[in-house]
Formats: C-alpha cells, structure tokens, sequence
C-alpha cells in the first residue's frame, strides 16, 4: 500500500528560523497588525480615516491639485490652493487702487456729466460723502415712506424748507439714494443766488442742482428723474425760531404746473430736525442788504463763537415721505387751470403741515 502523509497535529509547517520565508512571513504579520490596528482606530473615531471625506485629506495614491482630489466628496485638502483659486488682496489695496483709477478718470477727462453740469461719479464718490458722516451718526436720519417713492420714472418731491442753511435738502438727496432700494439721484431746483455765488454755484451743478424755473422742471420729469423742490425758498430756512414748523406760503404753485404738464407725480416730503440745527433769534437786515443776501442770521452761537458757531447742533431728524397725488388723469391742459393749480398747492402744503405736527407728536426729544 502506498506511503500515508503525515499531517502534523499543530497545522502546516512552519518555515524554519533564519529562513528566508520566515523573514517575508513576518512582514507580512505586522503590517497585518498595523492595518487591523487602524481599522479598529477608524470604527472608534471615524475623523481619523484619512480616506473618508470628514478627514478633509486626499486619500492614499491621490496627488493634490489632481482631478480626482477635486471631484471626491469631500473636495479638496483644506488650506490647500487649487488651480483656480484667487489670490486675496487687503483692502487698503483695494480701496487706494479706486482712489488712483478715480484721480486718473478726472485727469483724462473719462468721466460722464449731463447737460445740466450733473457729475454722478464726483457725486456719489466725493461730495455727498463727506455729508454721509452727518447723515449717519451726526443727525442720525430716519427715512420713513421711501416706498411712496417710484423705483424709476418721473417724479417730483416737494418738501418743507428750514434751517438756516439749506443743509435738508442735501439730507433728502442722500434717503434716496442711500436708503431708497433704487438708490435714485435727487435732482434739486435751486434759486437764483445759489448759481449767482462763486464755488457754490459750480458744487451746486456738478451735484445735479438747475435753476428753479419750470423749463428746467419739466425737462427733467420727462427723461424720467426724480425732482425735488422746496416751495417756502427762503422764506422758510430764514424764519425765526418763534415760527419753526409753520409753513410759510408755497409761491404760485408753479411746480404743480410742471407735473401736470409731464403727468408725473408728486410726493409730499416732510422733514423733522432741520429746525434746530441752527435756531435764529435775530436778523441782520442792515447788513444783509448791504451784502445782497435775503437775511444774516443770528443764533445762540453766531456770530458770538465765531466760526465755532457754524457748527450745527445735532438734532434727531425724520424725513417722511407721503402718498404720492397722482396728476396723469388731469391732463396737460390742466396746468392752465389756476383754480385747479391752487387747489393741489394747497393739498401738498396742508399734508406737509399735518404730517409735521404728527412727526413732531411722535418724537421723543429734539436730540434723541
């Protein structure tokens, strides 16, 4: 009968020591061990597997920056830049390479103005932003109603007039174009001394302000702009103290002739602070004539301070914005009509004076 084999009681045979299959044999049993030890690390606390997308880490065999690092799951290794990333840049660099690529338009003329003088970008960027600290911290304004006022199309704003100086309207055209969702540019109508008086009258045009006459208005309204007027002159930012919130008398009604010739609407403005800023208690009449101004003013603090009196004192302000009085139904010819003409002046003026006494109720203090 053939020879059995023998099979040993305590399984194959082992490789004697100092073999070389010994030594490959216990290669092989540690790294085994290394992986089972990993395993049991991973099912312990699952952010130490390198190869799953919590990790955040490429997996083994995968290069950084590769396609398959950036198509895995997890996305590419953290703190790692990929290939399109942009670099950062501080924002002082930011904001001094506006300021140079500003200068440069103005040196070569590659800026916009209008027929009327109007400069949106020295606008926006220069002049009303020296205003916007009072605006914003000095005044603290308060904007209510800015959705009475159209998001694009003609439009007039009329509002009520104090002072002293005319530092309301400035606060209206930034409401809207810094508060107004359509960050629209109020367009203003101004008097004759403002474009009669030097350095002014040119800071006057580049701001978008014309002559307040009815050509102007109504060339205006029809390109689709929004037109603000403030009908008291100055009458209203030169009254006394005794009379703040008393409305002085609106003219002939000539701006109401203007929106209904164009069919645009007009929005009654109302404006709380402005009274306050620098209260006159007296009128140089003698010297006003002698400098061809309607009036000097006096207050507490000028010309006593000196020019520590032109600071203005910081009132809280609310500017109201009412229900637009639509004027498309009446038609052009209606402008003709003095009847009709006085009676929608004298709407405007009455839901002017009614929401000052309102706003006036409803404030808690002058300066708070």
């Amino acid at each position: 009968m053939p020879d059995a084999r023998v099979i040993p009681i305590d399984g194959p045979e082992r490789p004697r020591r100092g073999s070389p299959d010994a030594a490959r044999d216990a290669v092989a049993a540690g790294a085994a061990r290394a992986t089972g030890e990993r395993a049991r690390r991973r099912r312990s606390s699952p952010l130490l597997d390198t190869g799953s997308p919590e990790a955040g880490v490429v997996p083994t065999g995968v290069a950084p920056g590769d396609p398959a690092a950036e198509a895995r799951p997890g996305g590419p290794m953290p703190g790692a830049a990929g290939p399109g990333a942009a670099e950062q840049v501080p924002e002082w660099e930011r904001k001094a390479a506006a300021v140079l690529a500003f200068v440069r338009r103005r040196l070569t003329g590659d800026y916009e103005v209008d027929e009327f003088g109007f400069d949106p970008e020295l606008t926006d960027s220069v002049l009303l932003a020296a205003m916007r600290p009072l605006y914003r911290s000095y005044f603290r304004v308060e904007t209510r109603g800015l959705e009475n006022v159209p998001a694009e199309g003609g439009a007039l704003i009329v509002g009520n007039h104090s002072g002293t100086v005319p530092v309301d309207s400035i606060m209206t055209q930034l409401a809207l174009l810094d508060d107004h969702p359509a960050h629209r540019h109020l367009r203003m109508l101004g008097a004759d001394l403002v474009f009669k008086t030097p350095v002014v009258s040119e800071l006057a045009r580049r701001t978008g302000t014309t002559l307040a006459c009815n050509e102007d208005a109504e060339r205006l309204l029809r390109k689709g702009a929004l037109v603000g007027v403030w009908p008291e002159g100055f009458k209203g930012i030169g009254k006394p103290f005794s009379e703040r919130y008393k409305l002085q008398r609106f003219g002939r009604g000539g701006f109401v002739s203007a929106a209904l010739r164009t069919g645009t609407p007009i929005v009654p403005c109302s404006i709380v602070g402005a009274e306050e800023i620098y209260p006159i208690i007296g009128d140089l009449r003698t010297l006003a004539r002698v400098l061809g101004l309607p009036y000097v003013p006096v207050t507490p603090t000028f010309p006593w301070l000196g020019p520590l009196g032109a600071i203005p004192l910081p009132s809280k302000w609310i500017i109201e914005f009412g229900e637009p009085i639509q004027t498309s139904t009446y038609g052009s010819a209606a402008a003709d009509d003095p009847m009709l003409v006085f009676n929608l002046t004298d709407q405007v003026r009455e839901t002017i004076q009614h929401t000052l006494y309102r706003l006036l109720m409803q404030r808690r203090s002058v300066f708070f």
